[in-house]
C-alpha cells in the first residue's frame, strides 16, 4: 500500500458493490459511476488480470447501469500510478431508438 493513494486506502465512501483479494468496486466519489481498482498499487496489471478486473466491473455496471448502457473508461485520469477502470453511462445521444 502507498500511504497517499486514495485507492490503496480503499476507504468506503460510497456505495460498494463487490470486494475480493483482487480487487474492490464502488461507485466512483467524483463521478458516481461503478469503478474497479485492482489492489495492487500499479498502474499495468498483465492482460489476464485486466480481463479480470474488466469482467467483474462488467458484472457490476450490467446490473447498476443496464447491459448495453455503459462502456469501459480505463484512462487512469487523477490517479495514474494505480490500476483502476469505470463503467461509463452511454451518452444519450449514441443510443439508437
Amino acid at each position: 500500500m502507498t500511504v497517499e493513494c486514495d485507492l490503496c486506502e480503499a476507504a468506503i465512501i460510497t456505495t460498494r458493490y463487490y470486494e475480493d483479494d483482487l480487487c474492490w468496486i464502488a461507485d466512483c466519489e467524483i463521478c458516481l459511476v461503478p469503478m474497479v481498482v485492482w489492489r495492487v498499487h500499479d498502474p499495468a496489471p498483465s492482460e489476464t488480470l485486466k480481463q479480470d478486473l474488466r469482467v467483474a466491473l462488467a458484472t457490476v455496471a450490467d446490473r447498476v447501469l443496464g447491459e448495453g448502457n455503459w462502456s469501459l473508461d480505463d484512462h487512469m485520469r487523477n490517479i495514474p500510478d494505480h490500476y483502476h477502470a469505470h463503467a461509463r453511462r452511454a451518452h444519450p445521444w449514441s443510443q439508437q431508438t
